[in-house]
C-alpha cells in the first residue's frame, strides 16, 4: 500500500497537494466557519465579476442571501446568468463607492483586474495579462443607499470587497451601515499596485477604529518571477464578536 506521504510527494511534483479541510488550516473552511458562527444572513459580494466568489460560497454550503455587485457590463452579463435558478442570489450592475453617481472604469484584459483606479507598473510587471484594454462609464452607489433600498437593516451582513484598490471608497460609502456589518473580507495590497489605494497596514488601523479586528490573512496574488507576496485576502470581524462560539 502506498503511504499518504508518498502520494503527497508525487502530487507536489505535479504541482498539486492534499490539505486538511478545517478552519485551522484551510481558508475556505475558515470562511465558512466564520459565516456560520457569526450567523451571517446576507453576504454583500462587491466586485463580483462573473460570480466566482458566490459560486464558491454555494458549493461550500452557504444557503443564505447573496447580493452581488458588478459594474462591468460584460462581466455583469455573466454574473446575471450565474444567478439564474437561485432565488436567494441577486445581481446589481453597479460599483460600490463613496458617492452615488458615475465613474469611468478601466477594463483589464483578464477582466478581474479591472479597476476605477489607474494600475501601477508594479502590477503590470507581475501580471501582464492584466493590462488595461479599454474604459467604460459605470454606475456607482454607496452601500448606505443600497442597504437602505434593499431593506437589509435587520440582517446580519458580511461584506466581501474585491475592488482592485478601491476598498477605502467602498467603506466610505458604508459608514452609516457598518453597525449592521459583522464581518469584512477584502483583497488588500502589501505594496502599491493601483494609484491611491489603501494598503493592508493602513486598512487594519482604519477598521480597528470602526471596531473590527483582523481575524485571518491568506495569500492572494504573488509576483511569479520573484515569489514576492503582493496581495492578501484579509478578514475582519467586530471586536465584540471576534470570540463568539
Amino acid at each position: 500500500m502506498i503511504g499518504s506521504g508518498v502520494i503527497r510527494s508525487i502530487l507536489r511534483r505535479m504541482g498539486r497537494d492534499i490539505v486538511a479541510f478545517d478552519p485551522a488550516s484551510h481558508p475556505i473552511a475558515r470562511r465558512m466557519h466564520f459565516l456560520r458562527t457569526h450567523q451571517v444572513t446576507v453576504v454583500l459580494d462587491v466586485g463580483a465579476n462573473a460570480g466566482q466568489y458566490a459560486r464558491s460560497l454555494r458549493s461550500q454550503g452557504y444557503r443564505g442571501r447573496i447580493i452581488s455587485f458588478e459594474p462591468q457590463s460584460a462581466a455583469y452579463r455573466k454574473l446575471s446568468d450565474a444567478t439564474a435558478g437561485d432565488e436567494l442570489w441577486t445581481a446589481h450592475n453597479n460599483a460600490a463607492g463613496s458617492y452615488d453617481g458615475t465613474a469611468v472604469m478601466n477594463i483589464a484584459a483578464n477582466s478581474s483586474s479591472s479597476s476605477l483606479l489607474d494600475m501601477l507598473p508594479s502590477h503590470l510587471r507581475s501580471a501582464p495579462e492584466s493590462s488595461y484594454t479599454g474604459r467604460e462609464t459605470v454606475s456607482v452607489r454607496k452601500l448606505d443607499s443600497l442597504i437602505s433600498e434593499l431593506g437589509l437593516k435587520g440582517d446580519t451582513l458580511y461584506l466581501k470587497s474585491d475592488t482592485q484598490g478601491y476598498e477605502a471608497d467602498v467603506l466610505a460609502g458604508a459608514e452609516q451601515s457598518l453597525e449592521s456589518i459583522v464581518g469584512i473580507e477584502m483583497e488588500l495590497s502589501l505594496t502599491p499596485l493601483y494609484e491611491g489605494e489603501t494598503l493592508l497596514p493602513e486598512m487594519i488601523q482604519k477598521l480597528d477604529e470602526h471596531g473590527f479586528v483582523l481575524m485571518s490573512l491568506d495569500p492572494a496574488f504573488s509576483d511569479p518571477a520573484t515569489g514576492r507576496l503582493l496581495q492578501v485576502d484579509a478578514t475582519f470581524f467586530r471586536n465584540d464578536g471576534a470570540t463568539r462560539d
